[in-house]
């Protein structure tokens, strides 16, 4: 700058106003264009960490996605098996004693429900924070959105059929079922406890009008959670495609 001022001296004292004007202008444009290309290097470096930043976050979602997906295909093939054992179990009502088969009473004391845990911290991130600005796809920020929801609904369902197992199938199962029939059978050490314990009565609980109501709610409930799987499974995978063509 002070090589610049010197020479504008120099113009002014030789008297050549015109080229110290054009020499001015000229020194005026390239300040502008110094700016201009300060500018336009910013906009660049503030593109390039916006790239990085929707980068990592496709990356993110894109593991909770797929992380879900598989979670989703497994309980798709789950659910039909056990609406059948449900189905299964009252097939047993009616039965005497003596059909009542150590297979049949497997069946009929399974309450087991499979501890679901599907992911949404990497999209809920992404609502809830500016994250969401850095996704240019409308159409991907659309599925996003609605995503969490079918999520909640899966959760909600799920509780539901938690709440029938703890609260109406087992007080009714612990007031037939004795616990000594989950014990080994080819252990040795329980062979007294069975023997002189008390006994199961399987008829009794097969005719108890709770035990029934609780295992026809159960079923219905889990056919309803087996259409949300489907569904959830289903917007899933849709996600994870249109994440896809955003990520190549």
């Amino acid at each position: 700058m002070k090589l610049f001022r010197k020479l504008r001296r120099n113009l002014i004292a030789l008297g050549k106003v015109k080229s110290y004007i054009v020499y001015a202008f000229g020194e005026i444009v390239l300040i502008v264009i110094g700016i201009l290309i300060a500018w336009k290097i910013g906009d660049l470096n503030e593109i390039r960490k916006n790239n990085i930043v929707e980068q990592k976050v496709y990356k993110s979602l894109n593991e909770e996605l797929n992380t879900n997906l598989r979670i989703l295909n497994g309980l798709v093939a789950e659910y039909p098996r056990a609406i059948v054992r449900l189905e299964n179990t009252l097939n047993y009502v009616g039965y005497t004693e003596d059909k009542i088969t150590q297979g049949a009473k497997d069946t009929i004391i399974n309450v087991l429900d499979k501890e679901v845990s599907l992911l949404d911290g990497s999209i809920n991130s992404i609502i809830n924070t500016t994250k969401f600005e850095f996704i240019e796809s409308a159409d991907l920020k659309d599925l996003i959105i609605m995503y969490p929801n079918k999520i909640q609904n899966f959760k909600e369902q799920d509780a539901k059929i938690k709440l029938i197992v703890a609260n109406r199938l087992k007080p009714v199962l612990e007031k037939y079922i004795s616990l000594v029939d989950m014990l080994p059978y080819t252990d040795p050490k329980y062979d007294s406890i069975r023997k002189y314990g008390a006994k199961s009565d399987y008829i009794g609980l097969l005719s108890d009008k709770e035990y029934q109501n609780s295992i026809i709610d159960r079923m219905l409930q889990t056919q309803i959670q087996f259409d949300h799987a489907k569904s959830l499974r289903s917007k899933t995978k849709i996600l994870i495609n249109t994440l896809a063509e955003e990520l190549d």
